[in-house]
């Protein structure tokens, strides 16, 4: 979400926290806000609306990790969908290109990581523990968010030709294109700066140019 959608995330959530009988106060937006305002707004409604005709414990009002839940899966679940992306994105691509993903968090783990060609020549009988350990960078990402993240995951080939002062050809995308260009553009220019989120679910796709 961006600050435009705050009004609207406000007005919806006080809707539906009256319906349980509770009254929102400026201290209870502002803690939805920031456990949500990385996801859609369009997302976040369809999640409040989908927790209210939820039978199992749609009868209590719904807290951020509810909504979360409903958004994404449990951090197990979102955490095996991003390491597909990841593995796919290996097989298909390779480390020679940059490459901007549709979910920061990828982008996060993997700058902690050693980088996009460090993770791409791992040899193929060590991807399991490669995975395992994404995985476990990635759950801890969920729920200990840092402030900032690489707009893009640099590759061999640009960073031979940055070197060498020629032209840098731009990122490929993997995943929503909009949801690429949005963690691009919102990602820190700055490669070695620590790392971040925002997050989107789509299936890996990719191969055209970002930005």
């Amino acid at each position: 979400m961006t600050s435009n959608d705050r009004k609207q995330f406000a007005t919806a959530l006080t809707d539906v926290l009256a319906v349980y009988g509770r009254e929102t106060s400026k201290g209870v937006l502002r803690v939805y806000w920031e456990a949500l305002k990385h996801y859609d707004l369009s997302a976040v409604l369809e999640a409040l609306s989908r927790h209210t005709q939820n039978p199992d414990n749609g009868q209590f009002a719904p807290k951020p990790a509810d909504l979360i839940k409903l958004m994404g899966g449990t951090s197990n679940d979102r955490a095996l969908i991003a390491w597909a992306k990841v593995s796919k994105a290996i097989g298909s691509v390779g480390g020679q290109n940059s490459i901007v993903f549709d979910d920061a968090l990828i982008h996060a783990v993997i700058h902690d990581m050693g980088g996009w060609p460090a993770i791409c020549q791992r040899p193929e009988d060590e991807l399991k523990f490669v995975a395992k350990e994404f995985e476990n960078r990635y759950r801890t990402y969920l729920f200990h968010q840092p402030q900032s993240y690489p707009s893009k995951l640099i590759g061999i080939a640009e960073m031979g030709n940055a070197q060498a002062g020629f032209p840098v050809d731009p990122p490929l995308i993997i995943g929503q294109r909009e949801t690429c260009r949005l963690v691009y553009k919102s990602g820190s220019r700055n490669e070695s700066a620590p790392k971040a989120l925002i997050e989107t679910r789509k299936l890996i796709s990719g191969g055209a140019h970002a930005a």
